[in-house]
């Protein structure tokens, strides 16, 4: 369960007291109705159905996951259904699951077009990371506006009995306004996503929605080291034109140094900001059911907290990128941009030139 869907039910319990309250202590003490605390605002929450919003995609065509989407996408090439047996049962498993280091260069450089089944991989996995951590974002973002809301509800029953300003409300308002408007943005990207994976695996027209996991795969616990990919390298070397070396030369280099940064800031966002955040917003909680903390300081500190967990689903989708760039290098692939590291168009980037 959320914090931003704890800290609405928090903000919920408090509104019945509101009218007969003074300050923000007089209006928390609404919460001694739960005999625990905030423990009871989880049987409170069940009770009162306040569980996050069915998705509306949830019954659409499945994509469950990268190797699907990769596989999905080979389908519609004829051209790929000739070559895919070629290249053997097992180099396909490896290409589909990401692990397209493994393929033997000499094997597949031996069949003319391969490079088209590798480049309509790659369009795959990028379009499936984008899709999904939009739609990651846009939930997210539905559950803080729902926070929100219910703040100025409170705001707005505080006002009517004179224990708050209109201009007090007004900064609650304007939180709400903003928390309406990402939601706007998150669900026109979250669509235009969708629409474009449908688009790169050949299914608009067919499918209007797509059923897609909830979250990202995780990030890896080891990644291949800088020594087995340089030996792929070699590999591919050993296969191209001289002038076609020294390119792969070049992209392997900002390719590998793309992925290793991407993955220190997930990493970093993942392991220490999200678990600084848990533990501020669980101390906030326990100050606010001890009523140390009003109900606007803790959702200022929930709202920090889905801030970065929006960030986090951003790195950790950079750094996914920046690894489908890496894997088409190795193969001769040659990108126009590489994915940067917290920077706005990361990922958009490197799609343009794709």
């Amino acid at each position: 369960m959320s914090v931003v869907v704890l800290a609405t039910a928090a903000v919920a319990s408090a509104q019945p007291a509101v009218e007969q309250s003074s300050d923000w202590k007089a209006a928390n003490e609404a919460v001694g109705q739960f005999q625990r605390g905030h423990a009871d605002l989880l049987k409170w929450e069940a009770t009162h159905g306040a569980t996050d919003a069915p998705d509306p995609a949830a019954a659409g065509f499945p994509v469950p996951s990268l190797e699907a989407a990769t596989r999905l996408a080979w389908r519609p090439h004829l051209e790929l259904q000739k070559l895919l047996p070629r290249l053997g049962e097992d180099n396909v498993a490896r290409i589909a699951q990401g692990r397209w280091h493994e393929v033997d260069a000499r094997h597949q450089r031996r069949i003319d077009g391969v490079g088209e089944v590798f480049e309509v991989a790659a369009e795959a996995r990028r379009a499936w990371l984008r899709a999904v951590a939009d739609r990651q974002a846009a939930r997210l973002q539905r559950a803080s506006l729902e926070a929100a809301e219910a703040a100025a509800e409170l705001g707005r029953r505080m006002v009517k009995v004179g224990n708050w300003s209109a201009y007090q409300q007004s900064r609650v308002e304007l939180g709400l306004a903003t928390e309406r408007r990402a939601l706007q943005q998150a669900a026109v990207a979250a669509r235009q996503s969708e629409r474009a994976l449908l688009h790169t695996l050949q299914l608009n027209g067919v499918h209007e929605r797509l059923a897609l996991p909830d979250t990202l795969p995780d990030l890896p616990r080891q990644t291949p080291s800088p020594a087995e990919l340089s030996a792929r390298l070699a590999d591919l070397r050993a296969q191209l034109p001289r002038v076609e070396q020294w390119k792969a030369e070049a992209n392997f280099g900002q390719a590998l140094a793309s992925r290793d940064a991407t993955l220190a800031v997930a990493r970093g966002l993942r392991d220490d900001v999200m678990a600084q955040r848990q533990l501020i917003v669980d101390e906030s909680v326990l100050q606010y059911n001890g009523m140390l903390k009003s109900v606007w300081e803790l959702l200022t500190e929930v709202q920090a907290h889905a801030q970065s967990q929006r960030e986090t689903i951003a790195a950790v989708r950079d750094y996914w990128l920046a690894d489908t760039d890496l894997m088409w290098v190795l193969q001769g692939g040659e990108p126009t941009a590489f994915v940067v590291p917290g920077g706005a168009a990361a990922g958009d980037a490197s799609a343009a030139g794709h």
